[in-house]
């Protein structure tokens, strides 16, 4: 099974990685005072897809492409059914959708690193996913 999500081109010091998965489509973005990345004009969004069997290979790779500048404001997100990674500068999260605990501990070092609060992903689905499983 695929994993699907979006990298931002700006986010990376070395874009070598995008061509590593299939760009599915492009769309360019203002960049606006909440983004809190004042240093770009706009951002560019790639949605993603990787399939299953070059998932950790990207996840490596992609940890080691973003900008080091600005290490607090980026990360890369993809999943499929199962599963769901956050990949920031030099540090993976392999998450199981179905645990809200990975998605807190994710969190934690996110907030740690300087990542700002808003641009984080509202994961309170995640109990819904659980229960949708259990049936």
């Amino acid at each position: 099974m695929s994993y699907s999500g979006v990298i931002i081109e700006e986010s990376l010091h070395d874009k070598n990685v995008l061509k590593s998965v299939k760009i599915v489509s492009t769309r360019v973005e203002k960049v606006e005072a909440m983004h809190e990345t004042p240093w770009l004009e706009k951002w560019t969004l790639h949605t993603i897809e990787i399939p299953e069997n070059n998932v950790e290979k990207t996840a490596n790779e992609l940890a080691k492409s973003f900008d080091m500048e600005h290490i607090g404001n980026w990360y890369a997100d993809f999943k499929n059914n199962e599963f769901h990674y956050f990949i920031f500068p030099n540090k993976i999260f392999k998450l199981d959708r179905r645990k809200k605990s990975d998605y807190d501990e994710m969190g934690e070092y996110a907030l740690s690193i300087g990542l700002p609060k808003h641009q984080l992903i509202d994961f309170s689905g995640v109990d819904e996913m659980e229960k949708e499983r259990a049936k």
